[in-house]
């Protein structure tokens, strides 16, 4: 038997998350780093979707196997188990059948792996409540990534960065605007923003790519129909908009959802922007540092009231979107706006009104306002 020792960080190895792509994309790297240089016998990889708990069953018996069998030539072993369901909240994941399998795994892994092996799982769910994940994560150098909530303010100053990166590598070439635009079109899923981003580069090259050509060739993801709901807003783009609420009711979202989801934060936020840029004299132009710069300098009392990020400092980017799309609206129009949301609301939960009808007649008394 080869000679075992003691499991530690480095040795063992565990990426999970909600956002498959980068677990994946962050296991991928490490096993490069690490994989033994002749990969056709020092590496190997297992499959690691279980279609139900007998396949889970059999995916843990080869992890099991490729971990305690070295290469017949001898030498250092990568053993990379890929993509895992099993260890998730899921049918399979709850299965009593599976449970043991797993709690069978993990005492493996307790007994310690032989010196030559080194273990990578990359899973797409992990149940945090289970033994498994208590027992690996004292096993195991463990990194979670998981996908930005777009539920929350400011997740776009979240992801453009690493957008921006993925771009850069790609040599694309974003105008004024129009990363922004198409962060809000695509969403947060990285998986589906880097198929976007190379679609532009199929097409677009090193030209330059503008916020029309994004609204053209992106796909719009549920966030990004909401954006566009949204945008076509601050335009006081009546068709536009009646457009875009018809298509999203055919597609059998509910009136209600929409309000609450697309229609009224976007007013509250361009109010609470054209507020704060009409009494403080802002400049919402095209330099995001500078409009940053100058919301932290206000006095904490003119801010109270603004999303915060984790670490306790002001959300701005969601801010300084918002104060570019209030050109159109005046503080009266969007106070108004606000209230006649409230009433749409009420009507539709305590009436029994059409709601299609409330949601167009809200939009139509919106945006046919005149200064």
């Amino acid at each position: 038997m080869p000679k075992k020792t003691a499991t530690g960080s480095d040795r063992i190895f565990l990426f999970y998350g909600t956002d498959e792509a980068k677990a994946k994309e962050a296991a991928l790297a490490l096993s490069r780093k690490i994989a033994p240089k002749d990969e056709e016998f020092g590496l190997e990889i297992i499959n690691g979707v279980a279609d139900n708990s007998d396949h889970a069953v059999r995916i843990l018996a080869q992890t099991t196997e490729a971990i305690q069998t070295l290469p017949f030539f001898g030498g250092d072993k990568l053993v990379w188990l890929q993509g895992a369901n099993l260890f998730g909240d899921n049918v399979t994941g709850k299965s009593e059948t599976t449970l043991r399998a797993v709690d069978n795994f993990l005492e493996l892994l307790k007994d310690g792996i032989p010196d030559d092996v080194k273990l990578i799982i990359s899973a797409t769910e992990m149940d945090k409540r289970r033994s498994f994940f208590k027992g690996i994560s004292k096993l195991a150098k463990v990194e979670a990534f998981d996908k930005v909530d777009i539920s929350k303010e400011g997740w776009e100053s979240r992801i453009i960065g690493w957008a921006q990166k993925e771009a850069t590598k790609l040599k694309l070439n974003f105008g004024h605007g129009a990363l922004e635009r198409f962060i809000l079109t695509a969403g947060a899923d990285t998986r589906t923003l880097k198929n976007e981003l190379e679609k532009l580069s199929l097409y677009f090259g090193d030209r330059e790519i503008s916020a029309r050509d994004i609204a053209d060739m992106v796909t719009a993801t549920h966030s990004g129909v909401i954006f566009e709901i949204g945008d076509a807003l601050s335009r006081k783009d009546l068709p536009r908009t009646l457009h875009l609420l018809e298509k999203q009711l055919h597609n059998g979202e509910g009136p209600i959802g929409i309000l609450r989801a697309a229609i009224i934060p976007k007013i509250r936020g361009m109010l609470h922007a054209k507020d704060l840029v009409s009494r403080h004299n802002l400049t919402a132009g095209r330099n995001f540092k500078a409009f940053e710069s100058q919301i932290n300098n206000l006095p904490e009392a003119e801010t109270a009231h603004l999303p915060r990020k984790k670490d306790g400092t002001i959300s701005a980017y969601p801010i300084f979107l918002s104060a570019q799309a209030t050109r159109k609206f005046t503080v009266t129009e969007l106070v108004k706006a606000l209230e006649a949301c409230l009433e749409a609301d009420l009507r539709l939960v305590t009436t029994q009104l059409d709601h299609n009808t409330v949601l167009c007649q809200l939009v139509t008394k919106i945006l046919a306002t005149r200064n």
